[in-house]
């Protein structure tokens, strides 16, 4: 099904924790009603107690103020920030507590995989973010001096509502799941949105793109997909984790081999050992095909961005991996605008000219056949670990 976008929006594109994070506090100091916010990982570091701060301080004004937070990636979240805001009056709630526990990491059940992955955040129903920066310093990482790299999206308009209603509908779903008191979280609003009568905000369309294990498993690869399908000149992506299905690593080839310059930017440090070296399996096939490979040296990439033409782009939360796109709740936003695409791709332009170094057809070949075939195990271990869980079928 093609991307429905949505007229009459007004969104800003925030770059790394330095422009996020004073943003995002900014609109919860100015809300009056509610917050809703969701994140993967909510940490006890400088960003975090901010952060946790402006929410407290909401909540003792008497906006409603729902923190939803996941139980793997934030799993010290419960013993360290967490009681201070709930004594201040937030209402907190963990997604899935049970696998914070040591037991619950280690045991490979395809439910216990899940995660919430999102990280959102709407205010009085009249902004939302949507992106890829958990609440933690973009500098915490050792020895790195440069930020994580990673983007965010304000949105002033009618997303905002669809924003809103995917987090009251996951808010609901683990109140039920953890048999809690039912917060009072207001009214939903059907068509026409809450500020109908209000003047457009802006002139952009966007679209929400949410990945769950009901109706929505596909939309995102599906929107990657549609795009891609429908690149005539270029398609660059930027992506933390990247090991695409065969749909998207099909996709990504034919458009090389039609002449679209096809580009991807990959993490060049390693951080998850395994799956980095998973990763760069695919290089061989992918340089063989024309796409271009780039890895980001200056510090950690965390981007999980994409920009077709300079006409489409998406900022979100979902990688190209099995993680994300089978197993993780995810949102992504899709924009059809040139003036954001163009801005997007400038950010890129700058990260492949000065921070990142071209892998070459010859780097692989100089690996030797004991590298690549370490790689290789890489990947067909991960792909065992999928069919441990019943997905390999599906990958």
């Amino acid at each position: 099904m093609p991307t429905e976008f949505q007229p009459d929006n007004r969104l800003k594109l925030l770059k790394c924790g330095v422009e996020y994070f004073p943003a995002l506090i900014a609109a919860i100091d100015a809300a009056q009603h509610e917050i809703f916010l969701e994140t993967y990982i909510f940490a006890d570091d400088d960003v975090g107690l901010a952060v946790a701060a402006a929410l407290s301080r909401a909540a003792r004004r008497g906006v409603a103020v729902q923190v939803l937070v996941d139980g793997f990636g934030g799993g010290e979240f419960p013993r360290t920030l967490a009681p201070g805001m709930v004594a201040d009056g937030v209402h907190v709630l963990v997604y899935r507590p049970e696998i914070a526990s040591l037991r619950g990491r280690f045991r490979l059940k395809r439910h216990r995989l899940r995660r919430l992955h999102r990280k959102l955040a709407v205010i009085d129903g009249t902004t939302a973010f949507v992106g890829g920066i958990n609440i933690e310093s973009d500098f915490n990482v050792p020895g790195h001096t440069a930020p994580r790299y990673d983007f965010a999206v304000a949105v002033d308009g009618p997303l905002v509502e669809a924003v809103r209603h995917t987090m009251v509908r996951v808010w609901e779903i683990v109140v039920w799941a953890n048999f809690r008191h039912r917060y009072r979280v207001g009214r939903l609003c059907a068509d026409p949105p809450c500020g109908g009568d209000d003047p457009p905000a802006g002139r952009q369309r966007a679209a929400l793109l949410i990945r769950d294990n009901l109706r929505h498993r596909r939309d995102i690869p599906e929107a990657y997909l549609e795009a891609i399908a429908a690149a005539r000149s270029e398609v660059v992506i930027a992506n933390a984790y990247f090991l695409p299905g065969r749909r998207l690593r099909h996709a990504l080839v034919e458009a090389a081999q039609r002449g679209v310059s096809v580009i991807v930017l990959l993490q060049g440090r390693v951080e998850y050992r395994l799956q980095h070296y998973a990763t760069q399996a695919l290089y061989g096939a992918l340089l063989d095909a024309g796409v271009r490979i780039f890895e980001y040296r200056a510090s950690f990439l965390h981007a999980k961005v994409g920009v077709v033409d300079s006409q489409w782009a998406t900022v979100g939360s979902a990688n190209m991996d099995p993680f994300s796109l089978l197993l993780a709740r995810e949102a992504n936003v899709a924009v059809l605008d040139r003036g954001f695409a163009r801005e997007l791709r400038g950010h890129l332009a700058q990260a492949l000219d000065g921070d990142s170094r071209e892998v070459r057809a010859g780097d692989w070949r100089r690996l030797g056949w004991v590298g690549r075939s370490l790689r290789w195990t890489a990947y067909y271990l991960v792909r065992v670990g999928l069919s441990l869980v019943g997905l390999g079928d599906r990958y």
